[in-house]
């Protein structure tokens, strides 16, 4: 079965032809690919997008995000949802990511899918600015990358939703990135790449915004990536806004920890 776009003759010389552009990009290394997956496959995905993935899945209603929600549950994903995921926890396209960022720890992908897999943010919803965790709860492995594949046909940039990447000292927005459908983005995952969605959801038609997150770590990272284990997120608020971040009590890591220990033990 074919995952990548035919236009594309294989991940290797995707990798080679976008290196220097990720590893040079601003404001941390990241790139942007369109069309990157077989159409059909991905329109498969999104038909089968889960309606009720608010009363499915799990929610995030505080102060730095709003209407959030995400589904890691792999048994309660589609066929072809799941076919897509395995082919993007296989060996081939861990090696096409390990490739394209230069990352030399080997990469490993992530069956629990902590803080990934589907997600959806409905109307007025976002996700403020932040830099993600950096320490698996569950192995204890270090997050190093993002994949992010978008879902949304047709989606315009004054609906909101926006992933925006901002500099390391929070002073600027250096780029925006409208989600659309078969755009995926991948960006290293350190204390200093800062982004999100901080804009909310104002589509006319009351669509929300649909998005596959993939995350993968390694044991062991250069210690200049980060100022200290993390298991939470760390919010940040942009200047001259009214955005809140959130502060993360023990009892909320305590929550995640035994949700992630219980999910395990009942697969």
């Amino acid at each position: 079965m074919n995952f990548i776009n035919k236009k594309f003759k294989n991940l290797h010389n995707i990798a080679l032809d976008f290196f220097d552009k990720y590893t040079s990009a601003e404001p941390f290394s990241h790139i942007v690919i369109d069309d990157f997956f077989e159409e059909n496959l991905l329109q498969d995905v999104l038909d089968e997008f889960p309606s009720d993935l608010d009363k499915k899945g799990l929610s995030s209603d505080s102060d730095p995000q709003k209407l959030k929600f995400n589904l890691i549950d792999y048994s309660k994903f589609g066929k072809k949802t799941k076919l897509l995921l395995d082919f993007t926890n296989s060996y081939i396209f861990l090696n096409f990511i390990n490739k394209i960022t230069g990352i030399k720890e080997p990469l490993i992908s992530d069956p629990y899918f902590q803080g990934g897999g589907l997600h959806e943010l409905k109307n007025t919803g976002y996700l403020n600015v932040h830099s993600d965790f950096n320490k698996h709860q569950i192995t204890g492995l270090d997050r190093r990358v993002n994949v992010l594949i978008y879902l949304n046909h047709n989606w315009k940039s004054e609906y909101g939703g926006s992933l925006e990447l901002w500099d390391s000292k929070m002073s600027k927005c250096v780029r925006k990135i409208n989600p659309i459908f078969n755009r995926i983005v991948i960006f290293d995952t350190t204390d200093f790449s800062f982004h999100g969605n901080p804009e909310p959801i104002k589509h006319p038609n009351n669509v929300s915004r649909k998005s596959i997150a993939l995350y993968y770590y390694s044991n062991g990272r250069p210690k200049k990536e980060i100022i200290g284990y993390r298991d939470t997120p760390n919010f940040k608020n942009r200047p001259n806004t009214n955005d809140k971040s959130e502060k993360i009590t023990i009892y909320k890591k305590l929550f995640w920890k035994l949700f992630y220990k219980t999910k395990v033990n009942l697969q």
